[in-house]
């Protein structure tokens, strides 16, 4: 074996290992409840951490300087590898998934889609609710980041995973001269806005558990609920539009929030252009279904603009929370809420989508190209912000949204060919690729009616979405693999 594939065997052990960790805190709160799934979790650890041994302590002393397209393969591999592990006690504990379940709800926890395969959630211990809302706690900033963040004794060459990882258009940015110190200050940042959030909660009148898996779901844009109603198991006003502010603030770049605690000041945040844009976007969202719900009859019109404000923020970023459900609206509301999430939140954040400031570009770019059919001979440059955008940038956003729609059209086909009604299979993947979790259809509430077919491709369709399209569509060109 080449030092380079010791090297990747090397680092896939230790994130194996890492991802042992994991069981860990539900195990604890199952000893406390004195719950029998304590067995499941510790068995989760056991297995692997033995196989991250196994993989790690022979090539324990290996050291080679990996390149730009290893960073590609080792974040790949990394959530599939975590993936697995995460799957491991759902199938040992209950609801006792099978493999294809369990795979496609871990895989929903950690790349904060939210959708789930599971009816009954309120009849779960406690240890498998929590663990849960830990992986998608861990999902939200990247499992990757987290490893640059605490294992820099890996010496992979922390900005090639950086910006195999990161979200959003602008990912070469670093918040400090460090790449460690800039993934450990996301973190923070990232932790700070979950306390506040479950504190808020807690305050609402949830439960000290309730309000902690919820700050951890609700910050991290993933949409994991504890009950089968979701939010709306709360019937709370209070509780609805404290998730709002924290889902959009989840939406933001974490870029903007480090700033602001670093600096005391939020004046960044009015001068920031994707920011403003994201939030024009909430409210003429909000007012267009909050008008097609009272004038349909739906609701009052205070009530309306409620429960329009509170699904827009949490389809645009992707968190996928519902109090209500939005697929029986009236009017065009739920066709425009799923397409909202194709959007998403700002670049840098923890939402899913195509994200806010490439719509922007490509937008710019194609009246830039209006502009030009008219005037042949003017020059015409695509800003955002006040700032030229590099032709390069522009061509690269333009080339990810072609391989993302793309990307969208061919799982909806597949989906189409397995026999899925056109509306479920549209929505399906459409909340599966944005990480959006509730869809229309069979998979308004749930994806447990879809066949097995189905749910392997939801799930690749949730981890392609997650990592961007390229970082995993490079994987499967001929031209990667040859030196």
């Amino acid at each position: 074996m080449s030092r380079r594939l010791q090297a990747i065997r090397r680092i896939f052990g230790a994130i194996i290992g890492l991802s042992a960790l994991i069981p860990l805190p539900p195990l604890a709160l199952a000893l406390y409840d004195g719950d029998a799934t304590a067995q499941a979790f510790f068995d989760a650890f056991a297995i692997a951490a033995v196989i991250g041994l196994i993989l790690w302590y022979p090539v324990r002393s290996v050291r080679y300087e990996l390149r730009l397209r290893d960073g590609f393969l080792i974040t790949a591999g990394t959530w599939v590898l975590s993936i697995l592990v995460a799957s491991i006690p759902f199938r040992l504990a209950p609801p006792y998934m099978s493999w294809t379940d369990a795979v496609f709800e871990a895989t929903s926890g950690l790349t904060t889609t939210g959708a789930t395969v599971i009816v009954g959630l309120e009849a779960l211990p406690r240890s498998v609710l929590f663990y849960r809302a830990l992986l998608c706690y861990l999902g939200g900033m990247g499992i990757v980041i987290l490893a640059v963040a605490i294992l820099p004794m890996l010496k992979v060459g922390g900005m090639q995973l950086f910006r195999a990882e990161s979200t959003g258009p602008t990912k070469d940015s670093k918040l400090t001269p460090r790449i460690a110190d800039t993934a450990k200050a996301l973190w923070a940042v990232y932790t700070g806005l979950i306390l506040i959030c479950a504190i808020c909660y807690w305050l609402a009148g949830m439960s000290l558990f309730d309000a902690i898996c919820h700050g951890m779901t609700t910050v991290g844009t993933a949409g994991f609920g504890n009950y089968d109603l979701n939010l709306g198991h709360f019937d709370s006003a209070t509780i609805e539009v404290i998730a709002t502010v924290f889902m959009f603030l989840g939406g933001c770049s974490f870029g903007l929030h480090w700033y602001a605690w670093r600096r005391a000041t939020v004046n960044h945040y009015l001068a920031d252009a994707e920011l403003k844009l994201l939030l024009r976007l909430c409210i003429a969202a909000t007012l267009a279904v909050g008008l097609a719900l009272w004038l349909g009859g739906r609701f009052p019109f205070a009530e309306a603009m409620r429960h329009a404000a509170f699904q827009v923020v949490s389809n645009v970023t992707t968190t996928g929370y519902t109090t209500v459900g939005f697929t029986d609206w009236p009017g065009f509301a739920p066709l425009l809420l799923v397409m909202l999430a194709f959007v998403g939140g700002c670049a840098g954040s923890t939402s899913g989508g195509i994200k806010v400031a490439r719509v922007q570009m490509v937008v710019r770019q194609g009246l830039r190209e209006i502009k030009q059919l008219v005037h042949p001979k003017g020059q015409f440059l695509v800003k955002v912000g006040g700032k030229r955008v590099s032709e390069s940038v522009v061509i690269s956003v333009a080339g990810f949204c072609t391989l993302y729609i793309l990307s969208y059209l061919v799982m909806t086909l597949l989906l189409a060919a397995l026999g899925v009604d056109l509306v479920t299979a549209w929505s399906a993947i459409a909340a599966s690729l944005n990480n959006l979790g509730p869809g229309m259809g069979e998979v308004a509430m749930h994806f447990r009616d879809m066949d097995d077919a189905a749910v392997w491709i939801c799930s690749f369709a949730m981890v392609l979405g997650r990592l961007e399209v390229f970082t995993l569509l490079v994987l499967f060109t001929p031209q990667f693999w040859q030196e």
